[in-house]
């Protein structure tokens, strides 16, 4: 996925989940994070970011924080970007695991949940959840970066579906270049940790997958290996 009209700043602070003061071209801008996240340990004072301008006169803030770097690795933190990205990867037959599908579409409602991505292919029907991660320790990437009641209830309607004969797939978008492994935050989350693990011993498809992240750019790129 590219975004247009990036520009350079310097992160000041982030007075809430959705704002941030950022200092750009030497004036302090009021922008939005497009991340509801926590987002700590990368959003620090002194942080190089990179944001999109908007063209829209009517919106509130000029710019949208869309990366960030952490130390010398670029982290992109926009959370409507992985399931773009990954539609596309899949439109693209990228991911082996789910190539040549014959239908795709976004946001379809199972049961209590709404999953990101509805495929079938000859008789196979499934559902896709995606996960973007932007929390790296030591090389490993986790999720979640905050407690999440809601992925967990994700996760438990994905092995409802598997139990009634469709097929599934939870699918985490590393939005940072080059990591080679992922596991569950269980320190952050012990809940979904434990219900990804109920999910793969109950056939669900548990993915991940690092990115090529440019300052204009994200696109889907290798297969990691999954620590559970």
């Amino acid at each position: 996925m590219k975004y247009n009209n990036i520009i350079e700043g310097i992160f000041i602070d982030r007075p809430n989940r959705f704002i941030a003061n950022v200092l750009i071209n030497g004036i302090k801008e009021k922008v939005h994070v497009k991340n509801t996240g926590r987002c700590r340990e990368i959003l620090t004072s002194g942080t190089k970011v990179y944001l999109e301008e908007s063209n829209n006169p009517n919106r509130k803030t000029k710019y949208s924080l869309i990366s960030a770097f952490k130390d010398n690795m670029l982290i992109n933190i926009d959370s409507q970007v992985p399931n773009p990205v990954v539609y596309n990867a899949i439109v693209n037959n990228e991911i082996p695991q789910l190539s040549n599908v014959d239908f795709l579409k976004r946001e379809v409602t199972f049961g209590n949940s709404r999953f990101d991505l509805y495929y079938e292919k000859g008789e196979e029907k499934g559902f896709i959840e995606v996960k973007g991660v932007t929390l790296e320790n030591q090389g490993i990437s986790m999720f979640p970066d905050a407690p999440t009641e809601r992925g967990s209830k994700h996760v438990y309607e994905m092995i409802k579906a598997v139990e009634e004969g469709c097929r599934g797939y939870i699918l985490f978008l590393i939005q940072i270049n080059n990591i080679k492994y992922f596991k569950p935050h269980e320190e952050m989350d012990k809940e979904f940790s434990n219900a990804i693990i109920k999910a793969k011993k109950h056939g669900v498809n548990i993915l991940a997958y690092n990115s090529i992240v440019k300052p204009d750019e994200i696109l889907l790129k290798d297969q990691v290996d999954i620590l559970i």
